[in-house]
């Protein structure tokens, strides 16, 4: 039996444990992104809670990328100071973190980003959406160095890793899904053609964090909608990441909010992408977190055993209870009491909390 709360090494990332907080959408920052003491506090709370590795929520690399209010972002260096405290603020109680670096594309906000949106073709999020803008070879570039830049900024801002955000149907996600790229040039039609601007956002972002600081990612595997990427696809793009230069692989799904499931209140509800970490597992050889309904210590325990996941990755339970993971390790309780109620997404307009805890500042998933 692995023990979950074990330190644990992956290549230059080094965990206390084996628990990480998937990115989450805190909502906790200055309208140009900025994140304020809140979310440093934040850090800490999760910190001291036991978790290994905090991964910060979704982080707009340009303001034309923001997607919701409160978002983060780290799109000029005036901001790293900002990030630093809350690097600090996780290392000062013992855990390792990182920052989730994003892109809105067609599902960014035109009433919080200047009103334009940008995506790989001109087809909107939904028939009521906006119709975004087809971006063009020099729009495309420039996308890729903003993520680059915002890279090298986690990694000056003193964080341990970053994360690159390829799921959930953002901008990375809708160049690599069919239903949202419809380009007949060199970014869309193949497998490899779709796949071709997340293997440069990850070149460009290696480029500019050197050859040994972990790069993560998370990939959405299918997107549960019509006419979207199939699960077959999915599992061929895992297969690429290692030669992009992939350290870690995150397993998620669904675009928009399909990745979302409610009422997780048996054991047979839980870990909802497990089937998938079993296929992603054959496909590469890179160590592999998994999130999705994860609840009970005995379901994180058997994920981990049977070896379709090194990480146990949480959102909504560090919501509710962001010192989870010190109770799990004490014994004090064998499950998170989260049951994925869903209140924690009843406010877009106020940073994310569970409603059913009065007075608690912990986070949601994005």
């Amino acid at each position: 039996m692995i023990d979950l709360f074990a330190p644990v090494s992956f290549g230059h990332l080094k965990l206390r444990n084996r628990f990480m907080r998937s990115a989450t959408a805190e909502r906790l920052s200055a309208p140009d992104g900025t994140p304020g003491a809140e979310l440093a506090a934040l850090a800490g709370r999760l910190a001291q809670g036991g978790v290994g590795l905090i991964v910060l929520g979704h982080t707009f690399v340009r303001p034309d990328g923001k997607a919701s209010m409160g978002m983060s972002g780290l799109w000029r260096d005036e901001q790293m100071p900002a990030f630093a405290c809350i690097a600090a603020a996780a290392h000062g109680a013992g855990a390792a973190i990182a920052v989730q670096i994003n892109h809105g594309g067609r599902q960014a906000n035109p009433q919080l980003n200047g009103g334009v949106l940008l995506a790989p073709s001109a087809i909107p999020a939904s028939e009521s959406a906006v119709v975004p803008r087809e971006l063009d070879e020099a729009q495309i570039e420039d996308l890729v160095e903003a993520y680059g830049q915002a890279a090298k900024r986690v990694r000056e801002a003193g964080f341990d890793a970053v994360q690159i955000h390829a799921a959930h149907g953002y901008l990375i996600g809708q160049f690599l899904s069919p239903a949202s790229n419809k380009r007949q040039d060199e970014w869309g039609g193949s497998l490899e053609n779709r796949a071709r601007f997340l293997r440069r956002v990850a070149e460009r972002v290696r480029r500019y964090v050197g050859p040994d600081y972990p790069v993560m990612v998370k990939l959405g595997l299918a997107d549960f909608i019509s006419g979207g990427m199939p699960l077959e696809d999915g599992l061929a793009y895992v297969g690429m990441l290692e030669s992009m230069g992939i350290n870690l692989l995150e397993i998620s799904g669904g675009a928009g909010n399909g990745n979302i499931r409610a009422g997780i209140t048996r054991r047979a509800d839980e870990a909802y992408f497990l089937p998938w970490a079993r296929q992603a597992r054959s496909r590469t050889r890179l160590p592999i977190a998994l999130v999705g309904g994860l609840r009970s210590l005995a379901v994180m325990q058997a994920v981990v055993d049977e070896g379709a996941a090194d990480l146990i990755s949480l959102s909504r339970p560090l919501i509710r209870e962001p010192d989870l993971v010190m109770r799990l390790a004490a014994e004090a309780q064998d499950r998170a009491s989260c049951i994925s109620c869903m209140s924690c997404s009843r406010r877009s307009d106020l940073p994310t909390r569970c409603w059913q805890v009065a007075g608690t500042n912990a986070q949601e998933a994005n």
